[in-house]
């Protein structure tokens, strides 16, 4: 979504800010709807609010349907025709959409990281582990704190930290990371594909075939430098499962003593808005 209309959409009232995006994202909204329908008819009946989530959040394309826990209660006065049904879908989406578009505008930034979930690999196991990155300083009592992968020969073997969010529904802005020194990282986001899923820190098998990631980051280029290193993501990005993983890519680090090539990240930091408790997600398994 550019800039000028994010920043319009903050301050213009409701009819004001349908204007103005449909001024920078031509619709189906045909100009005789204008003059026929009610205004409010009309962002039901053409789907503006969820075309307008879906400009800001393309994530949302793979969703396939939105529930209310409290329905409306329309029934008793309308009957169950399969016109009535598809009117009360139209206005159930226009209410879920116009919610979540209201959340994105009006939440605070927080921490949204909530656990460490696995390592690509670790070299020396719980000393070394990623639970460590959690901690804000490179330092817990008289030891230092920090992950380590193993050792390898080729400096390319890229290695991933793999987290789980506070919410299953957060949208991530920021990410900062404090390495000892890699050339490059990437982001995913997504979900693990059982719903039944769960990590263990301990567990280096936790990769990528066990998770559906929805987002996937260009490369970020690394300082060569040991100190915390923000990632301000071009576009906020709605993460829909509530997993995030970091790839590093290209090691630094080579080890005097077995002569192999290490990355080592003491801190980790997620910046975003979480949506729970108001709004949340099933991944439907497809088995």
């Amino acid at each position: 979504m550019p800039q000028q209309l994010h920043n319009i959409c903050a301050h213009l009232r409701a009819r004001q800010v349908v204007e103005a995006y449909a001024i920078f994202f031509p619709v189906r909204l045909r100009p005789q709807d204008h003059f026929r329908l009610p205004f409010s008819e009309a962002l039901v009946e053409n789907g503006l609010c969820k075309e307008l989530c879906l400009r800001l959040f393309p994530q949302l394309s793979r969703v396939s349907h939105v529930v209310e826990l409290k329905q409306h209660e329309t029934e008793d006065h309308v009957g169950s025709s399969s016109n009535w049904m598809e009117r009360e879908s139209m206005i159930k989406d226009h209410r879920v959409y116009a919610f979540l578009a209201r959340c994105c505008k009006s939440l605070d930034a927080k921490s949204c990281i909530q656990e460490a979930i696995s390592a690509s690999s670790t070299d020396n196991y719980p000393t070394e582990s990623i639970s460590n990155t959690l901690e804000a300083g490179d330092r817990v009592g008289w030891r230092a704190s920090y992950w380590s992968s193993t050792g390898q020969n080729d400096s390319r073997v890229p290695e991933t930290l793999t987290y789980k969010l506070v919410s299953d529904l957060c949208v991530i802005t920021k990410i900062s990371i404090q390495p000892f020194q890699a050339r490059a990282v990437r982001f995913r986001m997504g979900h693990p594909k059982s719903p039944n899923f769960e990590g263990d820190p301990s567990d280096e098998l936790c990769h990528d075939d066990k998770f559906e990631w929805t987002y996937t980051s260009q490369e970020f280029p690394m300082a060569h430098v040991s100190r915390l290193q923000k990632f301000k993501l071009p576009e906020p990005v709605l993460c829909i499962g509530g997993y995030l993983q970091i790839e590093l890519l290209g090691r630094v680090q080579r080890q005097e003593m077995d002569g192999l090539y290490y990355i080592c990240v003491s801190h980790v930091q997620v910046v975003g808005h979480p949506l729970a408790p108001a709004l949340g997600v099933e991944v439907i398994d497809p088995s």
